[in-house]
């Protein structure tokens, strides 16, 4: 049986949906078969990110109903072997599913896919309810803004008392940016962890490829030599269980400053 994860935040904004279209991607990269499963009924935005918007024919609600099949619904994307999308309905609001039905969904995805990555609505209402049901362990996704982590912590404290699962949740810090840390403009991971009190499992950088590979239907995840695609594998490798060291942001975001300016030099001098 497989795994699944609920991939939330307290605040929208903080990339909790590109977080989980290519943490889905680096999963399945390793050899996993993945579903990531759009729960934000009535907003859906996973298709989009993830390229698959104009081949939906039905949807999770579709399924919960029993208007189609599960495998029916499912979206295989043809980039990648063992990825698949469950859409969100789009005409309908999160009333249409209650969390019992969440649940026996979630379940019968854990016996076909190795993870099950549900992305969930931002909020605490019923959408958070419908998400959290049937998952084995949660993901917190935040930016280090003191209105998005205070929010994040609220999500951590209905996860934990919920007593959904075992553990508590992990965190995934998102657009980190060292020189602004360095400044003293922006809350630093140790600040973060120190609020939250939760372990940490990934930390992306702020970077403009997310937005041109979003526009583009690509995510970032199929580009792992870039310095964010790199920090999104690593996630990927942490959720599976193994030991990998975090990226020294400060290095890199000072090397390609360095070539940046060396590059702009030379134009100049021509």
């Amino acid at each position: 049986m497989g795994e699944a994860i609920v991939i939330t935040s307290g605040k929208g904004g903080v990339g909790k949906t590109t977080v989980s279209a290519n943490l889905g991607i680096a999963l399945a990269l390793t050899g996993n078969t993945v579903v990531v499963v759009d729960a934000d009924i009535g907003l859906r935005n996973l298709d989009v990110v993830l390229g698959l918007e104009n081949r939906i024919v039905y949807d999770l609600v579709h399924v919960i109903e029993g208007y189609c099949r599960l495998r029916q619904a499912l979206v295989k994307d043809k980039r990648l072997d063992g990825l698949y999308l469950l859409p969100a309905a789009q005409t309908r609001d999160k009333t249409a599913v209650n969390p019992q039905q969440m649940e026996a969904l979630i379940n019968q995805l854990k016996q076909q896919f190795d993870y099950v990555l549900v992305d969930c609505p931002a909020g605490i209402e019923q959408g958070f309810k419908n998400s959290i049901a049937g998952t084995d362990r949660g993901i917190v996704v935040t930016t280090p803004e003191m209105s998005a982590i205070r929010d994040a912590d609220r999500i951590i404290g209905m996860i934990e008392a919920s007593g959904q699962h075992h553990s508590s949740p992990a965190l995934i810090l998102n657009r980190y940016r060292p020189q602004m840390v360095d400044k003293g403009n922006m809350l630093s991971v140790e600040d973060v962890q120190e609020i939250l009190a939760i372990p940490l499992i990934g930390l992306l950088p702020e970077s403009e490829y997310i937005v041109t590979s979003t526009n583009k239907g690509t995510p970032i995840a199929f580009q792992p030599r870039t310095m964010i695609g790199e920090a999104f594998h690593r996630i990927a490798e942490r959720v599976q269980g193994f030991e990998v060291p975090f990226m020294d942001l400060d290095i890199n975001v000072g090397f390609f400053a360095k070539m940046k300016k060396m590059m702009g030099m030379g134009r100049i001098e021509a």
